[in-house]
């Protein structure tokens, strides 16, 4: 029991990851054109998990049925990450970072509405308030005047991808109780490969130049390889592998993490400024986290 409940929190370790491209990002890997860079990571991202799917799990014959479940998956997961990276292309750090939090709201609501999941007053309480100790520490750490700039193309672009993701994880339960997390993840990821990769030659097109200036450096190669290696294949599956473990709605919380962590290893290895509004708010997404997972406890009488 003591192990369930500990994979149940797997989500959170892809928080973190995820957090952690906000450093990343700092090396360089801007340096490549947004939708050649998402294809990269999920290339790379798609071999590590179909070499982890061939070494652990036996040869499975899906049908016809499946592989459509499976290749909506993919087409979700496209959608996401292509609107990701083109409206944080046209955006700033503090709208992006704040439209980042309707994707675990998203996540509750489309558990409730389509995977008939119950919504507890924890769920929803623990939610409301992680998302508010969110709130609190974007808002301390950005200009809020900042929040009127960037393109209103690149917000619309970023809501899509937070309510794509949203579906990409929700919609991904029923084959991870069927299948593993390990497998969904894969095979949706596989899929979305030639996706991304008809998107490119469209960017070049449109784009030229920024394909012109793209500079092979240790900081981009780098950069490119922890995006498709640790927050593609090792963050999808420990975010999947929660949901083995736990439903949509509960998991959703754990995505309040990402800009927090992100914000605090900045300070900790780029020595960016943070005011205090990072312990207040970490205090109300740990609270939140902490109501949520123990609703979800009281579910499962444990």
């Amino acid at each position: 029991m003591n192990r369930d409940r500990l994979l149940a929190t797997a989500p959170l370790l892809a928080a973190v990851v995820w957090g952690g491209m906000y450093v990343v990002s700092k090396w360089g890997f801007s340096e490549v054109p947004p939708l050649a860079l998402a294809f990269l990571r999920i290339f790379l991202g798609a071999v590590v998990l179909y070499l982890g799917v061939r070494a652990t799990t036996p040869a499975r014959s899906f049908s016809r049925a499946e592989w459509r479940r499976f290749a909506t998956l993919a087409v979700w997961l496209t959608v996401a990450l292509s609107t990701q990276f083109v409206g944080t292309d046209l955006t700033n750090a503090s709208q992006g970072s704040l439209l980042t939090v309707s994707t675990p709201v998203f996540m509750v609501v489309l558990g409730a509405a389509a995977l008939g999941e119950t919504l507890t007053a924890g769920k929803v309480v623990g939610t409301a308030v992680a998302a508010l100790g969110t709130v609190v520490v974007l808002l301390g750490q950005y200009d809020v005047h900042a929040l009127t700039g960037g393109s209103p193309v690149g917000v619309g672009l970023l809501l899509v991808s937070a309510f794509s993701f949203a579906a990409f994880s929700a919609f991904g339960k029923p084959l991870i109780d069927r299948y593993s997390a390990l497998e969904t993840a894969t095979y949706a990821t596989v899929l979305s490969v030639p996706l991304f990769g008809a998107l490119v030659p469209v960017e070049l097109f449109l784009r030229p130049a920024a394909y012109r200036s793209v500079a092979v450096t240790l900081p981009v190669v780098g950069a490119v390889l922890y995006l498709g290696v640790v927050s593609t294949a090792v963050a999808w599956y420990c975010w999947y592998k929660g949901m083995e473990y736990a439903d949509a709605s509960s998991v959703a919380v754990y995505f309040f993490a990402q800009p927090v962590v992100g914000i605090a290893l900045g300070v900790v290895l780029l020595g960016e400024r943070a005011g205090i509004s990072i312990l207040g708010g970490g205090a109300l997404l740990a609270l939140g986290v902490f109501l949520v997972e123990r609703s979800r406890r009281r579910e499962r009488g444990s």
